[in-house]
């Protein structure tokens, strides 16, 4: 069982910065690869960046590849996601979700998924 708490959302101007941060507890915690996903109004849930579970494979969807870092703190049970360069497109919900398949992408692989975390970047 693990249980995923997220912070760092908020509302931002286009071109700048948002650090996310999904902090996880449970009995096996190390032991889940990582991802971050975001749902904009009206859309499905997407992919936005897989963490393998040390942290040495990271995959990105396209929209997001150069801008957005995911990265991981074993040691503080947390997963963050540095957003740069921010858009408007980019306005979503974002949840962190926990895996055990490193690199995955589908919504399916995941078996944990926190309550989401707003964040919108104005024009």
């Amino acid at each position: 069982q693990v249980q995923l708490v997220e912070s760092g959302g908020g509302l931002v101007q286009a071109g700048g910065s948002l650090r996310l941060s999904c902090a996880a507890s449970g009995r096996t915690v190390s032991s889940y690869a990582m991802g971050w996903f975001r749902q904009a109004p009206g859309k499905e849930r997407e992919f936005v960046a897989g963490i393998s579970t040390s942290g040495g494979v990271t995959r990105y969807a396209n929209s997001v590849k150069g801008r957005f870092t995911i990265s991981r703190d074993n040691a503080k049970n947390t997963v963050y996601l540095q957003m740069n360069s921010l858009k408007p497109e980019d306005t979503a919900v974002y949840y962190c979700a926990a895996g055990r398949v490193a690199g995955a992408s589908s919504l399916n692989q995941y078996d944990y998924w926190g309550q989401g975390t707003q964040v919108t970047v104005s024009s």
